[in-house]
């Protein structure tokens, strides 16, 4: 049975969302050294010349007692998503953290073999992306009580598109020496997706090396881009001005965009300052900055120039381990890190101040999500809930704080 707490304690080999074509489980890997060609953003000099907020957190809960790790998070107004590395989808009321029914009956659904690696919410629809190769779409049905359950609606690709792609030899691509699979299909853990800003396109990035695009109304694929890296794709982030970013074991981000008039997403940059696998992309609310986090220790901060290029501008260094995920919401970045901490970080004019090192987890942090906490408001201080689930089996939720000294 998962507990409720309202304290946690505080304190300080990787299982990273590393992986390689044909791999069924994550790779373990030892840690890069951190980046000595990228400048520092946190240095001494810089922070002396901003203003900076102070930050105040502690963690106000802790979902325990799971018999495995949470591997994907997902913020859908009043509840919270968890997928699991035992295929299990549940969803949570925030306001109280507890299941939506105390037997977890209507709330909890098992699908597919392996783990849940991302969930994203399109209305009343859930995207989840799964370790068996399969994106799967469940619909959100609400009853009166305020109590959801997911319904399966459909299995990415649908059996009607695989039939018909199978009839037609030229569907089929090679995807290894001696095999062969339809376009539609991804052949290897399916580890992250993204919506586009209208909803009408989910993005997926699997360790097969291909982007997919899809068609949310239908659910129809649309495009596949093949070989889109030289390894596992990692992560996947779109920006509100249509460019699409992904990360890869490879070392490497690229950015795909489609043109106007241009039916397929071509590649128009690709940015090469990390030392290690890219684990994690996070953008800004306006697209203008990026964020990725690799297996080197550190946040690289990506800009865009004067021609819309992003460059790498400096590094947000301070984890002694692999960075494992990103969230960023207002003026905050969040890390999780396989040191087994969060750090929370701000930036003004490319110089940024880690405001909070959050310990307690015993584990890894694999996935964390955020979000305003409209409940606890004033002109003074700006109030954050951040979700952070571990290696250690357990989901803790803190509040952070901002303040500005007057």
């Amino acid at each position: 049975m998962v507990q409720y707490h309202q304290t946690c304690n505080s304190s300080n080999n990787l299982l990273s969302h590393h992986g390689s074509f044909g791999q069924e489980e994550p790779t373990s890997l030892q840690t890069q050294p951190s980046l000595r060609s990228i400048p520092s953003l946190t240095s001494e000099l810089q922070l002396q010349q901003h203003q900076f907020p102070t930050a105040h957190h502690q963690c106000i809960a802790t979902l325990t007692g799971q018999s495995s790790y949470t591997s994907s998070l997902f913020l859908a107004g009043k509840f919270l998503l968890t997928g699991s590395s035992d295929k299990e989808i549940r969803l949570w009321r925030r306001n109280d953290l507890k299941p939506l029914n105390q037997k977890l009956t209507g709330n909890v659904v098992t699908a597919g073999q392996g783990a849940v690696k991302s969930l994203v919410v399109s209305a009343d629809k859930l995207f989840s992306a799964h370790q068996d190769h399969k994106i799967r779409v469940w619909k959100i049905d609400s009853d009166k009580a305020e109590k959801k359950k997911l319904t399966h609606l459909a299995t990415l690709p649908k059996l009607s598109d695989r039939v018909l792609n199978c009839l037609n030899p030229k569907n089929h691509v090679q995807v290894r020496r001696h095999k062969k699979c339809i376009w539609v299909q991804h052949v290897d853990t399916v580890s992250a997706l993204a919506l586009s800003t209208d909803e009408s396109h989910l993005y997926s990035v699997s360790w097969d090396r291909t982007l997919k695009i899809w068609r949310t109304t239908d659910f129809k694929c649309l495009e596949s881009v093949a070989n889109a890296h030289d390894d596992a794709i990692n992560a996947v982030a779109l920006s509100t001005h249509g460019h699409v970013y992904t990360g890869s074991a490879d070392k490497k981000i690229k950015v795909w965009r489609k043109g106007l008039g241009q039916k397929k997403h071509s590649l128009v940059a690709t940015l090469e300052r990390h030392k290690s696998g890219v684990n994690a992309l996070a953008l800004s609310a306006d697209g203008s900055v990026l964020y990725s986090g690799a297996c080197d220790r550190s946040v690289l901060v990506w800009e865009k120039d004067d021609g819309s290029w992003m460059l790498a501008v400096g590094a947000l260094k301070g984890h002694t381990k692999s960075i494992l995920c990103l969230a960023v919401v207002s003026n905050l970045v969040c890390s999780g890190s396989a040191d087994k901490t969060v750090r929370i970080w701000t930036g003004v004019e490319r110089s940024y101040s880690c405001l909070a090192v959050l310990e307690g987890h015993t584990g890894p942090v694999k996935c964390l999500t955020m979000a305003k906490d409209h409940s606890n408001t004033s002109d003074a201080a700006s109030s954050f809930l951040l979700y952070s689930s571990s290696l250690d089996c357990d989901t803790k939720i803190w509040q952070i704080l901002t303040v500005y000294s007057v």
